[in-house]
C-alpha cells in the first residue's frame, strides 16, 4: 500500500515560511556595510553643491528665455 503523508496545516506552513523570511532578512541586514560619518558628510556636500549648480543653471536659462520672449513680444507689437 502507498504511504499517505499528512499535509501540514496552511497556517503552520505560513508561520514557518514567515519565520524563515525574517531569519533571512536578519542575515542580509548583517551583511550591509554602513558608510562612515565622514563619507555621509562628503556625499551630502556633493549633493548640495550639485543642487546649487543646477539651480543657478536653470535660473540662467529662465532669464535668457524670458529676455528672448520679451524681445519677440516687443517685435510683435
Amino acid at each position: 500500500m502507498a504511504e499517505t503523508t499528512k499535509k501540514e496545516n496552511g497556517f503552520v506552513r505560513f508561520v514557518q515560511k514567515a519565520g524563515k523570511f525574517f531569519r533571512d532578512c536578519k542575515g542580509e541586514i548583517k551583511k550591509i556595510v554602513w558608510p562612515t560619518p565622514n563619507t555621509v558628510f562628503r556625499n551630502v556636500g556633493v549633493v548640495l553643491a550639485t543642487i546649487v549648480i543646477l539651480a543657478i543653471f536653470i535660473f540662467l536659462l529662465d532669464t535668457v528665455f524670458m529676455n528672448l520672449l520679451g524681445l519677440v513680444m516687443e517685435v510683435a507689437k
